[in-house]
C-alpha cells in the first residue's frame, strides 16, 4: 500500500507520527523512532517556564557579584560563561536533524507570547522542518472571558507564524464554546495545521494524604472520540493539515482517525507502553487492514467518514447524540439523559 502522506507541506513516508514526549529527549531515542518507519517526529516540548527559570538563574548568578570587591570576582561566573536558555534543546534539535532522514518538528509550549518569536527563529535555524505550537492555557482567573482567552491564543499564533517561514501547526484544547470556529480562526491567523487536541493535565487529589499531587496518565482509546469528531467535522471546511493525537492503542485506532479525515496520526502513550518499536506494529497493522479492505493508498480512504460538504453539521451532531442514547438504551436498558 502507498502510505505516503502530506502534512504541513512536508512529504512523509507514513501518516504515523511520534508526538512530543519522553521518547524524544535524546539523539539516540530520536534515531530509534526514525528506524521504526514513522513519518515524522515531534521533539519534546520547549517550555516557556523552564526558559524563564534558566534566564532568572543566570541573572541571579551575575547579580551576586555585582557589588563585590574586584579581588573576589574570580569566585563568580562571568556573563560570558552563562549558558543561554534553550541551548540544550537547540543542540538536541541540530544533532537529531543531522542523524535522521525524517522531518523533525520542534514543539513550543506556552501560555503567552513572551519571547517565542526569537526562539521560533532559532528553531528554524537549528534544522526544524516545522514548528508545533502547543498553547496550553487553563484560565484559573474566573473573571477572564472566553473572548480574552481566544484572543491571547490567536496573538501567539500570529506572532510565531509571522516570525518564521517554516510551517506552523497549533495544538489546541477542546475546552471552548465552539472549537470548530476557533480552529478556523487559528488557520486564518496563519497556522498551516491543527493538532487536535492537547490533553487536560492537572494535579489530582490524594484523599489519604489530604494533598494535591501532580500526575500524568497515559491516554486511552476512549479519549479519541472528541478529537475524531472534530476532525471529521473540520475535514471539509479547511485545507489546513489536520493531525490527530490521543487515544491510539492499536492499528484500528489509526485507521479510524484517517477515516475521519486526519492527515497524520500522532502517538506517544502507545510507544511509552510498548516501546519505540511498537510504531512498526501500528504501521504494519494499518497496511494489513487497508489491504484487507481493498485500499491501494491512504488517500483512498482518508476522510471517507468525514462530515460531507454541505451537510447540516448541527443536525448531524445532534442526531449522533440521540443515536448514541438510543443504542445505550438497547444495550443497558432504561437510560435517562
Amino acid at each position: 500500500m502507498d502510505t505516503t502522506t502530506q502534512y504541513l507541506g512536508l512529504s512523509l513516508r507514513h501518516p504515523l507520527v511520534a508526538s512530543a514526549g519522553p521518547l524524544t529527549q535524546s539523539v539516540e531515542a530520536v534515531r530509534a523512532l526514525a528506524d521504526t518507519g514513522v513519518g515524522a517526529i515531534v521533539l519534546h516540548s520547549m517550555f516557556a517556564e523552564r526558559l524563564r527559570r534558566e534566564a532568572e538563574r543566570d541573572q541571579e548568578l551575575t547579580d551576586v557579584g555585582a557589588d563585590s570587591f574586584p579581588e573576589a570576582s574570580g569566585y563568580f561566573p562571568s556573563v560570558a560563561d552563562a549558558v543561554e536558555p534553550g541551548t540544550a534543546y537547540l543542540s538536541l534539535l541540530e544533532r537529531s536533524a543531522a542523524a535522521v532522514d525524517v522531518p523533525l518538528i520542534a514543539s513550543l509550549n506556552a501560555a503567552g507570547v513572551g519571547n517565542w518569536v526569537s526562539y521560533a527563529r532559532r528553531l528554524a535555524d537549528a534544522g526544524a522542518s516545522a514548528i508545533e505550537c502547543n498553547v496550553y492555557f487553563v484560565p484559573g482567573d474566573v473573571t477572564l472571558s472566553g473572548a480574552d482567552v481566544e484572543a491571547r491564543q490567536l496573538e501567539i499564533v500570529a506572532a510565531v507564524t509571522e516570525a518564521v517561514s517554516l510551517p506552523v501547526a497549533v495544538k489546541l484544547s477542546p475546552f471552548l464554546s465552539s472549537p470548530g470556529n476557533f480552529a478556523l480562526r487559528v488557520v486564518d491567523a496563519g497556522a498551516s495545521g491543527l493538532v487536535l487536541f492537547n490533553r487536560f493535565l492537572q494535579p489530582s487529589m490524594d484523599v489519604e494524604r489530604l494533598a494535591v499531587v501532580p500526575g500524568v496518565t497515559l491516554s486511552s482509546p476512549a479519549e479519541a472520540q472528541v478529537p475524531r469528531t472534530w476532525i471529521a467535522t473540520l475535514r471539509n471546511h479547511t485545507s489546513a493539515s489536520l493531525a490527530a493525537t490521543s487515544g491510539v492503542a492499536e492499528a484500528s485506532d489509526v485507521a479510524a482517525y484517517l477515516l475521519a479525515g486526519a492527515d497524520v496520526v500522532m502517538t506517544t502513550s502507545s510507544l511509552v507502553r510498548n516501546g519505540a518499536g511498537y510504531a512498526r506494529t501500528l504501521i504494519d497493522g494499518l497496511s494489513d487492514w487497508a489491504a484487507a479492505k481493498g485500499f491501494a493508498s491512504v488517500d483512498d480512504f482518508r476522510g471517507l467518514l468525514a462530515v460531507p460538504s454541505g451537510a447540516d453539521d448541527n443536525a448531524l451532531a445532534r442526531s449522533g447524540y440521540l443515536a448514541a442514547l438510543e443504542k445505550a438504551q438497547q444495550t443497558y436498558g432504561s437510560l435517562r439523559a
